[in-house]
């Protein structure tokens, strides 16, 4: 058992599990989103994008209050909830099913995504082993390094993002002043769903449910580390945030007033490097994929570690082990058994040649795991399992309940989409 390290003064060197939680969901199409929203309806939707990281920090400070308040895992708060019988309740049966699919569809996805930017840059090997090798790469990294590697990598891969990203919104040069204006709420027409979805989907997965364990992996445990957390949380969202407002730039300059439009999904990230290469030149166009690749990487390899780092906990209910924390760990059976299940199986997928139809089957099945998180999380901090001072206030419950709201319209478009 980890010995939790003594909380320390709160500093910026210490953040870490909320640039993982944050990179992680920060996945190419939701580059894409943001891009469309922006050569739509140039930087009238940029108070949207604000309001998504307000949301997606009260989100996982919720997780993260849960977890050092009750010193309980996430799905310990779920198998505590009442509606079945000891091991499995209508919140562990959810997971259970949604993990299994998810986790099928999303091990596909991730290595398509990833891979269409290294087959855009070196052409000689194709999509399907692109993303064979981002796969193992993703698996060999967490399989093999523990928490501490993990979170170096996501760091320097984030830095990557950074640099790339903002550095793209510095070369097409914003109009400031008409960005300012931006962050007064307007719905220009047709813009509804644009804005919801900007407001819901960077930033925000299965993943936000593993914060709670990127904290335990840093030895962050008990109330005294709120106040860390809280900082770390907030640092991590203002790095999303900014990398919203980047690309929502890139479309407005580059492809609202050139009246350019991209294709769905990913590829839309492929399009925009052909007017780069076009108006910049094959140096920038080289950066901007080397940054498409970083940010589906982290996203790649926050699952891999992260949502098996929750498998883990419910494979150690389910077999009546929830005590031993060998059963829960990353390196666990019941963690490598669903890495491999991330890895292996989807594999077969890339061969179906219908690469983005899976990520757009990805975004239905993730669209429905936020109602859930942000209820569950409103569910169990107003309840006894919490200590009076860390349950939720007003203003925590607005902000889940509006959460709540807002991903399950999303989740009810995702779905009337698709059929």
């Amino acid at each position: 058992m980890t010995e939790p390290a003594p909380a320390p003064r709160i500093r910026f060197s210490l953040i870490g599990p909320g640039i993982v939680v944050a990179a992680t969901g920060v996945g190419a199409g939701d580059l894409v989103a943001t891009l469309v929203a922006g050569s739509k309806y140039g930087y009238a939707l940029l108070w949207a994008a604000v309001v998504g990281a307000v949301v997606k920090v009260a989100l996982a400070e919720g997780v993260g209050r849960w977890t050092l308040a009750s010193g309980r895992t996430l799905f310990d708060g779920w198998s505590s909830l009442p509606g079945g019988g000891a091991k499995l309740n209508w919140a562990t049966a959810y997971f259970a099913v949604y993990v299994a699919v998810w986790g099928f569809v999303y091990g596909a996805t991730a290595m398509t995504a990833s891979a269409l930017p290294m087959a855009a840059l070196w052409p000689a090997l194709d999509l399907k082993t692109w993303g064979v090798i981002n796969g193992l790469a993703g698996l060999g990294l967490v399989w093999f390094g523990g928490y501490g590697l993990f979170e170096k990598v996501m760091a320097a891969l984030v830095g990557v993002m950074f640099v790339t990203v903002v550095g793209l919104a510095v070369i097409v040069a914003p109009d400031i002043p008409r960005l300012l204006t931006g962050l007064w709420p307007t719905l220009p027409p047709g813009s509804a769903f644009y804005t919801l979805g900007l407001i819901g989907g960077v930033g925000g997965t299965i993943t936000m449910a593993a914060y709670g364990y990127w904290l335990n992996a840093k030895g962050w445990k008990g109330p005294e580390w709120m106040a860390t957390m809280r900082l770390d949380n907030r640092v991590a969202y203002v790095v999303t945030g900014v990398f919203v407002i980047a690309m929502l730039v890139v479309g407005a300059e580059l492809l609202h007033a050139g009246g350019v439009a991209l294709a769905g999904g990913d590829r839309g990230l492929l399009d925009l490097d052909r007017v780069l290469r076009e108006r910049f030149g094959p140096g920038v166009s080289a950066m901007f994929l080397v940054g498409f690749w970083a940010t589906s990487f982290t996203s790649l390899i926050g699952v891999w570690q992260g949502v098996s780092l929750l498998f883990a906990d419910f494979w150690a209910h389910m077999t009546g082990r929830a005590g031993d924390a060998a059963v829960r760990g990353q390196h666990s059976r019941a963690a490598r058994g669903y890495m491999l299940w991330l890895t292996f199986p989807p594999i077969a997928l890339l061969f179906l040649d219908r690469p983005f139809a899976l990520i757009v089957a990805y975004g239905v099945l993730g669209s429905l795991f936020m109602p859930f998180l942000a209820g569950t999380l409103i569910w169990l901090l107003n309840s006894g399992r919490v200590p009076t001072a860390w349950r939720n206030g007003w203003t925590s419950n607005i902000l889940l309940a509006a959460a709540a709201l807002l991903f399950a319209v999303l989740a009810g478009k995702e779905i009337v989409g698709l059929f």
